[in-house]
């Protein structure tokens, strides 16, 4: 992987990070909820669902059916 797509990738994680924390911060002010329990749902939240989707995809992937070249 060529450096400069590399570092690119790093600064889109870390501006995601922090607009995350940005936004949490801001629902958690406006809804009057303490902040520190939206700071870590939140974020919680948002890996759960990657989590999620990479294991349906997983078990859903034709493709990726290691099964199907075991020999019988």
């Amino acid at each position: 992987m060529p450096l400069d797509r590399f570092v690119l990738i790093i600064v889109c994680v870390i501006a995601a990070v922090i607009a995350t924390f940005a936004v949490t911060a801001l629902i958690g002010t406006l809804i009057g909820f303490p902040i520190a329990g939206w700071l870590l749902a939140i974020p919680a939240a948002l890996a759960g669902y990657i989590a999620w989707r990479v294991i349906s995809e997983r078990l859903s992937s034709a493709e990726d059916d290691h099964y199907d070249r075991i020999e019988k």
